[in-house]
């Protein structure tokens, strides 16, 4: 059985690898549109929508994920750029918010032109920021690495700095929930620690 990672993040690239998995990486080519309430579902149907993209060949397992911050009922995407960035942190310092990745498989079952098996859940993890000032702000954000991820931050790299503490998963706000991810492999057949 293949599996296939439909997202070109090295984020959750990296995550597949720590656990031991081997896989293609084919990033699935969705326009998310606009988020809509319940934000669990919409985050959720993204990830179903970029699982669904590519075609399911037999004995091949699609893997698919969304991450989106979260503070009082707005959405954090990616910033587009520095004054962006810059603002999205201003925002998150000295506050709570909530990172949601929807993670989705998707598997064909019993042969060519049998049904699909979709398995799919939410994870959510709260991150409490620390109060920042601008010049933390301004020099975190010079060093490039908010550019590219949802709520311009990265918890895995220097942006660690700016977190007092998580309650949830941690790989959650990396970008890819293991233990889910790992339930829901398991669902489809794959051996990941001596069990499904």
């Amino acid at each position: 059985m293949e599996l296939i990672l439909a997202s070109a993040s090295p984020r959750r690239e990296e995550l597949l690898k720590q656990i031991g998995l081997t896989f293609r990486v084919i990033p699935s080519c969705v326009e998310e549109g606009q988020p809509y309430a319940p934000l669990p579902a919409w985050v959720l149907e993204l990830a179903r929508t970029k699982a669904l993209a590519l075609p399911v060949g037999d004995d091949e397992v699609i893997l698919a994920a969304d991450t989106i911050v979260i503070r009082q009922e707005r959405v954090f995407g990616k910033p587009g750029c520095t004054e962006e960035a810059i603002e999205m942190l201003k925002q998150l310092s000295g506050s709570v918010h909530e990172v949601m990745t929807g993670v989705c498989v998707v598997q064909r079952k019993n042969g060519n032109g049998s049904k699909l098996q979709i398995y799919e859940d939410v994870e959510t993890t709260k991150v409490f920021f620390r109060r920042l000032t601008m010049s933390e702000i301004i020099a975190y954000v010079q060093t490039g690495e908010p550019l590219d991820k949802a709520g311009a931050y990265g918890i895995q790299g220097l942006g660690a700095l700016l977190i007092e503490r998580i309650e949830g998963c941690y790989y959650n706000v990396v970008g890819l929930p293991l233990v889910m991810t790992r339930r829901l492999l398991g669902l489809c057949g794959f051996q990941i620690l001596g069990g499904p």
